[in-house]
Parts: structure tokens; C-alpha cells; sequence
């Protein structure tokens, strides 16, 4: 696996609004993975942002140590994955944040405005890119 920074081809797959998977540790240690909405932010980290009631929320809280495995829109093949830690959460007051996602994803603001949001920034620490984007890296 390689650390940060990531060369410009993952970053410019990243920018995209590909589909992805969230991993996260349940207390007993089990993983657990979810698909998920993400965005590449300019200084490295990675926005996500979840139901106020999910379990994941609590599972982050409780050990922030995620993957998020990110698969490129046109061949999923080629995939990158971004184990790191989600450094900060924060509620998403006015759900700026779900609409700067949706918009991203979907072109519009984020439909279901009745439930409170909380935004996640991962911090990556390390990564691995496979098919167009595979790393030589094998430490």
C-alpha cells in the first residue's frame, strides 16, 4: 500500500461521482460495508455523511478507522481503495453538506430534509489502486 499523496489519475477518478463502499468496525471487531455517497475534497480528505440513526455513526464514533472502497464509474475493475480515519464529524446543519453530495451525484439538492445529518471527513493514510490505477507499492 502507498501513503498520501495520491498520483493525479486516482485524485481525477476520485473527482467523479463514482459508486463506493464504506467500511466500517463493529464493537466485536467485525467489519461492516455499505455503499455510500463521497466527495473528494481539495485538501486530501474525503466527505461522507449519514442519518443521524445509522448504525455505522455509532460504529465511527466508537472506532473511526474506515475503508472506503471507491470503484471507477466505467470499469470496476479499476478501484481504489482509502484506509484511513474519519477526523472529524459534525453535524450537517441546513444539510449543506447531503445537498453538496446529491447535487454531485444526482444534480439536485437532497430530497429528504425531515431527519438531522452528520458529515464525516476521513483522513487517508494509506491506499491501494488496482486495474488502470494499480500502485507497485508493496509495503
Amino acid at each position: 500500500m502507498s501513503k498520501p499523496p495520491l498520483p493525479d489519475a486516482a485524485v481525477a477518478m476520485l473527482r467523479k461521482p463514482n459508486p463506493a463502499v464504506l467500511s466500517t468496525l463493529r464493537s466485536d471487531g467485525q467489519p461492516v460495508s455499505t455503499a455510500t455517497w463521497y466527495l473528494w475534497e481539495d485538501d486530501g480528505r474525503v466527505l461522507v455523511n449519514m442519518d443521524e440513526g445509522r448504525k455505522r455513526l455509532g460504529h465511527i464514533r466508537r472506532d473511526p478507522r474506515v475503508t472506503l472502497t471507491v470503484l471507477d464509474e466505467s470499469s470496476w475493475y479499476t478501484h481504489v481503495s482509502l484506509i484511513g480515519r474519519v477526523v472529524e464529524l459534525r453535524d450537517d446543519e441546513g444539510l449543506t453538506d447531503i445537498d453538496r453530495l446529491s447535487r454531485h451525484y444526482l444534480g439536485q439538492a437532497y430530497g429528504k430534509r425531515d431527519r438531522g445529518r452528520v458529515s464525516g471527513w476521513i483522513e487517508v493514510e494509506r491506499w491501494h489502486g488496482w486495474g488502470a490505477l494499480k500502485d507497485n507499492d508493496q509495503s
